[in-house]
């Protein structure tokens, strides 16, 4: 297996994954576009097993954004890093735009896309899901 870092934008927190991923995807829901002040965000999953906090626990925010939820950001510069929920408790989210590297998947669809801010356009032929769960075929 190969691992890739990751960190923050001020370097106080740093982390690597384990390969392989369980997916990519972009995400329009309205919680990650404000979270990242971005049309959307480019999540990606990997088993808790499989995801190592290097350094700067002691930087680590933690902000509950639902009643599902928690999204953990850097107190120093404010990068989000994390997403964790108990709607699925095996992994961990990760903000791709944080790793150092390339992980072994391109993005593969877009989710959320009912709740896309309408400057968003999603033209890039990748499968879209949206409806309650976000993750319903449109």
């Amino acid at each position: 297996m190969s691992s890739v870092p990751g960190r923050c934008l001020c370097g106080a927190v740093h982390f690597t994954v384990e390969l392989p991923t369980l997916f990519c995807a972009h995400c329009h829901c309205s919680m990650c576009r404000r979270g990242h002040g971005a049309g959307y965000v480019t999540w990606f999953g990997v088993p808790y097993e499989r995801f190592r906090l290097v350094d700067g626990e002691d930087r680590l925010t933690r902000y509950r954004s639902s009643e599902h939820g928690t999204r953990t950001f850097c107190s120093t510069c404010g990068s989000t890093l994390f997403c964790e929920s108990t709607n699925h408790p095996a992994w961990i989210d990760i903000v791709l735009g944080n790793m150092e590297g390339a992980i072994d998947r391109a993005p593969e669809a877009h989710v959320y896309i009912d709740d896309s801010a309408g400057w968003v356009r999603a033209e890039d032929g990748l499968p879209r899901f949206g409806g309650t769960t976000g993750l319903e075929p449109r």
